[in-house]
Order: C-alpha cells, then structure tokens, then sequence
C-alpha cells in the first residue's frame, strides 16, 4: 500500500450546522458546492477548484464522542490488497464501502486516538 496525499476532510453534524458550516466555508474561503455522488445520507462536497477538499455530512449522532464534528480524513492511496491484508495481520477492523460512480473502494477505520481514517482507492477492484 502508497499513500498519495490527504483526499479531503469530513465534518459531520445536525443539517442546520452543516448548513452554517457550509456557508462559513463558501462566504470566507471561496469554496464551491460541486458534484456529490448520492449517498444514504445528505451533504455537501466542498471544491477548491476542481477538487473536492471538504465533505460535510448530515448527521444527527455526533461520531467522535466529543464536542467536536471532525469525524474523519482520507488518504488517497493505491494497493487495496496489501493494504487489507496489512489491516487483516494486525488486527485493526475495517469496514469496505463501493463508489461504484467513482470507481473507488473505501475502507473506514479508526487510528488508536480514536479519529477516523479513510482510505480511497480509485480504479481498484474490491476483491
């Protein structure tokens, strides 16, 4: 398994807070309302140019347990089977989700701090 770069970042929170959150992100920093594939729950992507940076999502259940939102970042990364067989060895749970629109496999974990980690690999059969 490669890490290429962080992917984006999620914040995750009741609609309304999303819906300042995005207005924050837009109004101060110029970001753009772009394509999103359709997810179980709503949200936004959030693009600087032609990249999707921020993913905000509604929710009703804070994740994190804290008085945070950030509920997690994602890494673009390549080598699927390797890197489950590294998650499978050390025991670390996972769980795979499919974009089929974007012809991405994710895998969603948690770091021993408790944060939440995606992984997206594009192209990638899900095997």
């Amino acid at each position: 398994m490669k890490v290429e770069n962080i992917d984006h970042l999620n914040i995750s929170g009741p609609e309304n807070l999303i819906e300042e959150v995005r207005e924050f992100y837009e109004e101060i920093l110029g970001l753009k309302v772009g394509s999103r594939p359709n997810f179980s729950r709503a949200g936004y992507w959030l693009y600087a140019s032609d990249k999707a940076i921020i993913h905000l999502t509604v929710s009703e259940v804070n994740r994190s347990g804290s008085n945070t939102y950030f509920d997690h970042f994602a890494f673009r990364v390549t080598g699927l089977p390797s890197a489950k067989k590294r998650l499978d060895s050390k025991g670390i749970e996972y769980k795979q989700s499919i974009v089929s629109e974007m012809d991405q496999v994710q895998l969603f974990l948690s770091d021993p701090a408790g944060n939440g980690v995606e992984l997206n690999f594009v192209g990638e059969p899900a095997a």
